[in-house]
């Protein structure tokens, strides 16, 4: 995939569509031969990526998540460490990591706890090191479809807020901002139900009636092959201001 520079997507009328997240990041970053933190990892799904293209590095994967968390250490990976713990106490010393990331999970991270979890990565990077934080938009035919059963507005706007308040403190600086789509394809109703409605880190606690108007709605995107949307997203790359 060919970036063409660190605003991506910002003033453009149309988002680009970004399929694999691990390319833009390649893009933005060094990854061969670094030592990576990702909090709120789920299942790991690019950090194992990024460990069969970069062998020589290695990534340690936080979860909040038991069940996930039992699931990952289930499925070993050279490279690849995984602990029960979130980013708001991460149990490493000062200076361990050269980058971090948040895939989707900032907004996961109790609101009044956001700017410990942002302190906490901070304080295990290296001199230079980098946040890289990507957050689903709060608008779109999908999220339009999510909100339904799971409005997460109020939760995704706080994550913003506290990157904000981030930079402001002189912590951090932002090196880019990137915007664009990515695909998001359900072979039905069933495997959409299975994995939007009941993930392993929430009770959704969806009523039937609740469930029927989400079937209605995701019926409309059905096709023979399944339905396919569009998720909007938004990149914040940060790197550590000298200290």
């Amino acid at each position: 995939m060919e970036i063409a520079d660190a605003t991506l997507g910002v003033g453009q009328d149309a988002p680009p569509l970004v399929d694999n997240e691990l390319d833009l990041l390649e893009s933005l970053e060094p990854l061969g031969g670094t030592q990576l933190l990702e909090a709120g990892c789920g299942n790991a799904r690019l950090a194992r990526e990024l460990l069969a293209r970069y062998p020589d590095a290695s990534v340690v994967g936080l979860e909040v998540d038991e069940r996930q968390h039992a699931k990952n250490l289930a499925s070993p990976q050279a490279g690849l460490q995984f602990l029960l713990a979130g980013a708001q106490a991460i149990p490493f010393p000062d200076a361990s990591f050269d980058g971090a990331l948040m895939l989707k999970s900032l907004h996961h991270v109790p609101q009044d706890r956001m700017a410990d979890a942002l302190g906490e990565l901070a304080r295990v990077l290296r001199p230079g090191g980098w946040l890289y934080v990507s957050e689903p938009v709060y608008g779109g035919t999908f999220n339009e479809l999510i909100r339904l059963f799971n409005d997460e507005g109020v939760v995704r706007a706080a994550a913003q807020r506290a990157l904000d308040d981030a930079v402001h403190s002189g912590r951090w600086l932002e090196a880019a901002e990137l915007r664009f789509d990515t695909p998001v394809r359900f072979a039905d109703f069933a495997d959409f139900e299975q994995r939007m409605m009941h993930p392993t880190f929430a009770d959704r606690h969806v009523d039937a009636a609740t469930r029927e108007a989400t079937r209605r709605r995701f019926e409309r995107h059905a096709r023979p092959g399944g339905a396919s949307f569009t998720r909007p997203m938004h990149v914040r790359l940060l790197r550590l201001a000298a200290r």
